[in-house]
């Protein structure tokens, strides 16, 4: 199974987020602020204003990120913002290294994820938001950052969309799978992460954005983009797929074929995010754009 690598390592990686500390208020003395001791280690309440050259879009004197050192090591909870000046990142740290509680937020001020970072891990829960708010995942990791227990995902419109629970970063027992309107998609079977080919079934009910605008057999399906995941389980070269791009929005649905899709749908979206084209794919062809219903958008 994929390991899901949560926004927090891209935040930690771009720049170290910021934060005030947990039960320290800011220095009233401004004196005391971007203090170096006579070592030059960096000490106290620390603010990082623009500009900068690597935080685009921050004015002369604007916060960026603050927080506490001790003895040039981060130390407790350090906070980030967007440009806006809203909350974009609170994580505790340790010793200069991240431990405890940690969020990040959208620039309208909505939760993005939210967890708990041990040194180089998500452990116990973690929760990650749709753009609208609505939920988006809900995991559980054990100690040593695998996922562990019932995962759960859902739609944007707030409706189940998976849920199947993880041995040890494996999938074990029966998955299910549901569309945006709550009916029932998938039944699947695992054990130790490997599906029961036998005892699975997808369920395929008729609905009009199945409906194929009538074009010649043409271009092959598309391969599957290095940053194409899978919404749970890891990718199966040879069976039924739904695979998110970067921004997590559908990128491919269907049965796939040696790698390939062979039998679905590829999502097409505008450079807004909108939803532009639903291409359909038979038997590994291009066949015709699909209709794009309201489930769609």
């Amino acid at each position: 199974m994929r390991s899901v690598r949560p926004i927090l390592i891209a935040v930690l990686l771009m720049a170290a987020p910021a934060a005030r500390a947990a039960g320290q208020g800011a220095p009233a003395n401004a004196d005391t602020l971007n203090r170096l001791d006579e070592q030059g280690r960096r000490q106290g309440w620390w603010r990082v204003t623009g500009p900068k050259a690597d935080k685009p879009g921050y004015a002369d004197g604007q916060l960026i990120e603050e927080g506490r050192y001790a003895d040039n090591k981060r130390t407790g909870v350090w906070r980030s913002y967007w440009p806006t000046g809203r909350v974009r990142t609170e994580v505790a740290y340790e010793l200069g290294r991240p431990k405890g509680a940690y969020a990040t937020y959208y620039a309208d001020g909505k939760v993005e994820e939210k967890g708990t970072w041990e040194l180089d891990r998500n452990t116990g829960r973690f929760q990650r938001w749709h753009p609208n708010g609505q939920l988006a995942q809900d995991f559980t990791f054990n100690p040593y950052g695998v996922r562990d227990g019932v995962q759960r995902y859902y739609h944007e419109n707030g409706q189940l969309e998976v849920e199947v629970t993880v041995r040890n970063g494996q999938e074990e027992g029966t998955l299910k799978r549901y569309y945006a309107n709550g009916e029932l998609q998938q039944v699947a079977q695992f054990n130790g992460g490997d599906i029961n080919e036998a005892t699975s079934r997808y369920i395929k009910p008729v609905h009009k954005e199945t409906a194929v605008v009538a074009e010649p057999a043409g271009k092959a399906a598309p391969a599957v983009a290095a940053e194409e995941k899978p919404n749970t389980a890891r990718f199966q070269e040879n069976g039924y797929n739904t695979l998110y791009d970067k921004q997590l929005r559908l990128s491919k649905v269907g049965d796939f074929k040696a790698g390939r899709l062979w039998n679905g749908k590829v999502y097409k979206y505008d450079k807004d995010g909108r939803l532009v084209r639903i291409e359909m794919y038979i038997e590994g062809h291009y066949a015709g754009n699909g209709v794009i219903t309201d489930e769609d958008k």
